[in-house]
């Protein structure tokens, strides 16, 4: 079994939808110039409130993405 080195961005992922689709929103948008993303950890969920409603979810992510070694 290898061992793994992780880097760890945040990000803020958003959608007028739900939170699962802020969460993807984030994670594919990330995955356009990223490599290797493995995990993701909700950090927060915060909203966006207008006349009353829900207009956007707004969740923060933590993104790990494995280092490529030289092995």
């Amino acid at each position: 079994m290898s061992n793994h080195v992780y880097k760890q961005i945040e990000l803020v992922g958003s959608s007028t939808k739900s939170t699962d689709d802020a969460i993807s929103q984030a994670i594919e948008r990330a995955s356009e110039t990223l490599r290797n993303l493995d995990w993701f950890e909700v950090t927060e969920v915060r909203g966006h409130i207008k006349d009353g409603k829900v207009a956007h979810w707004q969740v923060g992510l933590k993104i790990g993405m494995r280092l490529e070694g030289n092995s």
